[in-house]
């Protein structure tokens, strides 16, 4: 359950509260989060008092791999405060070891039960995965998103390019599972949560047009 105090105020997460959150009720907990949002019901929070509640210690239900982008900003997309989640953030939302290992120690050692990996529409690094784009590091960075390109099937006829949005935001979920996928491979640490129960890997994708997160498994 999420730290309340109240129906419409809520406080910092605590050991308490977060060991009695499951993987499910931590996915949960982000569903109602954009429910409320998309309806205008966020949670008041006293934002200084979870500054002075959280100084000493963090107690983080999820972590969430998301794009670089300013239009998904998760804890407020996600109405969540200070304490609630661990933001992870690379253009194009893939992983790499250093973010592997960021997410390892989040949930082996700070407590975490979910990991979600949040694409989004109109991603401009997908954009620039599907055009081939090249710019100095970005285009090591956008070869990391070529797979999910290359993994989304079109007709031979289907513009292949970010001028093609809906295969643009198919790319993105594409880009998205493989993620998942990978999360799992490439850590052994989270993998071994994952086979034990204890963490959940969930996908979603956030759309920038009415705020909405569609979540995918």
């Amino acid at each position: 359950m999420e730290n309340t105090n109240s129906i419409n105020n809520a406080v910092a997460q605590t050991l308490g509260t977060q060991s009695s959150i499951t993987s499910e009720m931590a996915l949960s907990l982000l569903q109602q989060g954009n429910e409320r949002f998309l309806n205008k019901k966020q949670l008041v929070r006293d934002f200084d008092q979870q500054i002075q509640d959280t100084s000493k210690g963090q107690y983080p239900f999820a972590i969430i791999l998301s794009c670089v982008d300013s239009r998904v900003p998760t804890e407020i997309i996600f109405d969540q405060g200070f304490g609630d989640i661990f933001n992870a953030c690379v253009a194009g939302n893939f992983v790499n070891e250093d973010i592997l290992g960021s997410m390892e120690f989040a949930c082996k050692l700070a407590g975490v039960k979910l990991i979600l990996v949040l694409g989004h529409t109109s991603c401009g690094a997908v954009k620039g995965a599907c055009d081939g784009a090249e710019l100095g590091n970005l285009t090591q960075l956008l070869g990391k998103i070529k797979p999910a390109v290359e993994a989304t099937h079109t007709p031979a006829d289907e513009d292949r390019s970010s001028k093609n949005i809906d295969f643009v935001n198919r790319v993105a979920v594409k880009n998205v599972e493989l993620t998942a996928e990978n999360i799992l491979t490439q850590s052994a640490v989270l993998n071994e949560m994952h086979k034990s129960g204890s963490l959940k890997i969930a996908t979603a994708m956030y759309d920038v047009a009415s705020g909405k997160v569609d979540f995918l498994k």
